[in-house]
Parts: structure tokens; C-alpha cells; sequence
């Protein structure tokens, strides 16, 4: 049996709160030492992007946070939405054609 987080944050979320705010840094302030643009962390801490590789190095590389642990809550946020997602999506599981002797 598989278990699955009912609603993961998108990571976002826990960078604002857990990063940003907690070392008392405004946006333009913590873009500027990430070495990223404002309106591109802002973005990723409104939800509205996706937490890239490049962008959870950088946060690793200037506050400590491990990059794999950023990415694993990008990795669950994403599965969560496409489940959430899984009733609009029409497949029918792949059956091969019998094969002729």
C-alpha cells in the first residue's frame, strides 16, 4: 500500500516561513543573495513557479538548506496536483497486441 501526503505545501511556503523570515530578510534582500532576480523568488514564494534545481543549489549554497530535501517537497507538491488532477486525465492502461505465431 502506498501512502500519500493529503496536501503537501508547495515549498514556497516553507522557504518564506523558514528561511526568508527567519533570518529577517526581505525579498529584494534574500534575491540579491541568492544572485536571482526579485520577481523570480517571488514567484517561487507565491506558489506560482516551481522550485528549480538551480534555485534549491543556490539556497543550499546560502543558507544551509539541503538541496534534496527542497526538491523531495517539490517532488510530492507536484504529485499531489497532478492526483488532484488524476479523474481529468483519459489513459487506458497499455495492453500489447497478442502476438501472431
Amino acid at each position: 500500500m502506498t501512502m500519500r501526503m493529503l496536501n503537501p505545501a508547495h515549498p514556497g511556503d516553507f522557504i518564506r516561513t523558514e528561511i526568508i523570515d527567519a533570518h529577517g530578510l526581505t525579498v529584494t534582500a534574500a534575491a540579491r543573495a541568492l544572485g536571482v532576480s526579485r520577481p523570480a523568488l517571488s514567484s517561487l514564494l507565491n506558489g506560482k513557479a516551481s522550485l528549480s534545481g538551480d534555485m534549491a543549489l543556490r539556497l543550499e549554497k546560502a543558507f544551509g538548506v539541503d538541496m534534496e530535501t527542497l526538491m523531495r517537497m517539490q517532488s510530492s507538491y507536484d504529485i499531489a496536483q497532478a492526483r488532484l488532477r488524476e479523474r481529468t486525465i483519459r489513459v487506458r492502461r497499455y495492453q500489447p497486441a497478442p502476438a501472431h505465431a
